[in-house]
């Protein structure tokens, strides 16, 4: 069987007809820019996460530019930022001219280990990023309440985990990207609510922040010619808002998919000594955009080639820590020690995790992880 990493095609046969459907509704009216879709996209997301303000653009770094200007944070200016992440909060940081501070991780949830935070903050520091990495929310109550504390703001790098849902210590319950000052999220095709290219948004529910990020994603105007700041050009194009329409009134069904995945792999794989399966925080639900091992003794890159050989793909996110990449050697500054951000970038692994992988393909995987494993 022809086993996929991601199967955006399969995907799409699924709900061809209702894309096909929305896209030619664009391509008849040729409103290809600002379109009436990319508004009743942003509401209806707006709606499912129970904010006032969802801004659209171009995809999820710009999404992190925008938030990051947009809460005015300067050059000289320090953010707080897992180790342990995809590139782009660092990149936006320092692009700016700001000072990356790195934070290090859990050992198990992979989210920024909350407990190190307040060493890190000093008086130059103007914000915080906080990344939901691979499915699941950091923990936000204690973060909310260190900005509250130091006057600094939060800002939800959410990419990987829109859906998810998070539980306050009174029992509030609110989607992770929105409990923040500013939240942000990327369509990228793979990620939990994707379009067919790129696209992004930012999310808040504050007023003032929703229409600066408007002007500094519309050449810094507020009306056509009248430029109040300086600006980018960042939008959601017509066609993908479309998509994602049609996508978002199937998250649902999505996320449980792999959920259901995420379920049977943990039945079957928990057992086997040598590899940790995903932690589950109590406090957050988990959405799976990816499901990620922790493959101990040094041999996750011999698994790796084995399930290639195997035809099963995997992915390392990420193969090495923010401060180990030599763009940011010398631009980033690590509070305290990296062990675990170092430690993970060596063992984790993740395995084929999508809205169409079946039980079938998933009891070939685990065979043949079995058979690595030599688990009888």
């Amino acid at each position: 069987m022809e086993i996929q990493m991601v199967d955006l095609k399969s995907q799409y046969r699924r709900l061809e007809a209702e894309i096909d459907e929305a896209v030619k509704e664009v391509l008849n009216a040729t409103a290809f820019i600002n379109g009436p879709q990319v508004q009743t996209f942003c509401g209806h997301l707006a709606d499912y996460l129970q904010v006032p303000y969802v801004i659209p653009c171009g995809n999820g770094t710009d999404a992190l530019r925008l938030a990051l200007q947009a809460w005015d944070v300067q050059a000289g200016d320090e953010v707080i930022l897992p180790a342990f992440t995809y590139i782009a909060a660092a990149e936006m940081i320092a692009s700016l001219g700001i000072t990356p501070i790195l934070v290090d991780v859990c050992p198990d949830s992979f989210n920024l280990n909350v407990e190190r935070l307040e060493q890190a903050i000093t008086r130059q520091t103007k914000a915080i990023i906080v990344v939901h990495l691979f499915g699941q929310a950091c923990d936000m109550e204690p973060v909310m309440k260190l900005a509250s504390k130091y006057k600094i703001g939060v800002i939800e790098d959410n990419a990987q985990s829109l859906g998810a849902d998070y539980t306050f210590s009174d029992g509030t319950v609110k989607k992770a990207g929105t409990i923040g000052h500013i939240g942000t999220t990327s369509f990228f095709p793979t990620k939990p609510l994707a379009c067919y290219g790129d696209g992004g948004a930012v999310i808040t529910s504050d007023e003032r922040l929703a229409e600066r990020v408007r002007m500094l994603a519309n050449h810094g105007q507020s009306q056509k010619y009248h430029h109040h700041i300086v600006g980018c050009n960042s939008r959601l194009d017509t066609l993908q808002a479309a998509v994602l329409d049609v996508k978002l009134r199937h998250l649902k069904s999505f996320t449980e998919a792999r959920q259901k995945a995420a379920q049977y792999y943990d039945k079957e794989l928990s057992p086997i000594s040598g590899i940790c399966i995903p932690a589950k925080s109590p406090f957050s639900t988990h959405v799976y955009h990816q499901y990620t091992l922790q493959v101990k003794n040094g041999r996750r890159d011999i698994l790796q080639a084995f399930l290639k050989e195997k035809g099963i793909p995997s992915m390392v996110y990420y193969p090495m820590a923010v401060q180990e990449q030599e763009a940011y050697k010398w631009i980033a500054r690590a509070s305290g020690d990296m062990t675990e951000a170092i430690r993970l970038s060596r063992e984790v692994l993740s395995l084929p995790m999508h809205t169409e992988l079946t039980e079938d393909m998933q009891a070939y995987i685990v065979e043949q992880i079995r058979e690595f494993y030599q688990v009888v």
